[in-house]
């Protein structure tokens, strides 16, 4: 939602709220997390006037502000602690430590689209796609959010096939969950909790 509001010149909060959107607000809960498919409603964009003196200079500041991209690298669930890094967001670089629990934390732009994170000595690369993540309730959904903990679910393709049910119960083995490599709501809630979104 933040990045479809900043390409049309409004805020993502002014999007999220109207009226037109209550279903779509009410389906997917998350205004970060949209489905192909998805429709949003963007209305017309009104004309606002300020008063003015004549002959002087003023100042105007756009409301609104960066998005804040975070990231949290674990192996095998342990923190990827104070590892320094460099993060280049379409372009712009970051660079800094990991915290103690692995954690990166950057205000970018709203519509950045691609990332490269390179990490600790070795500058191991990891490619990030913004603005890319399916919905939870959808098996891609799963399987990207699995992929992006370390349960390995081959390519997020929406098909529920034995990766991604072996996946799917090591993931409930390591949170003491049912272990049916079914995505159930306690399933599906604790992946949600667990990836952050």
């Amino acid at each position: 939602m933040l990045s479809i509001a900043e390409n049309k010149g409004f805020f993502w909060e002014t999007l999220w709220k109207l009226p037109e959107n209550t279903e779509l607000k009410q389906k997917r809960k998350d205004p970060n997390v949209l489905s192909p498919g998805d429709e949003v409603f963007i209305p017309d964009k009104q004309e606002k006037t300020e008063n003015c003196a004549t002959e002087q200079k003023h100042q105007f500041r756009k409301k609104g502000g960066p998005a804040l991209i975070r990231l949290r690298l674990l192996d095998f669930g342990k923190p990827r602690a104070n590892l320094k890094y460099t993060l280049d967001i379409d372009g712009q670089l970051f660079s800094g430590t990991t915290d103690k629990q692995g954690r990166i934390e950057h205000f970018i732009p709203p519509d950045a689209q691609k990332g490269a994170l390179q990490l600790g000595k070795n500058r191991e690369p990891f490619d990030l796609n913004l603005g890319a993540m399916d919905p939870i309730d959808t098996i891609e959904g799963v399987q990207k959010r699995l992929n992006n903990l370390g349960f390995d679910c081959c390519d997020p393709n929406g098909v529920m096939n034995e990766e991604t049910k072996y996946a799917i119960k090591e993931f409930q083995k390591k949170y003491q969950l049912t272990e049916d490599g079914q995505v159930n709501a306690e399933t599906r809630d604790k992946l949600k909790e667990i990836h952050g979104c």
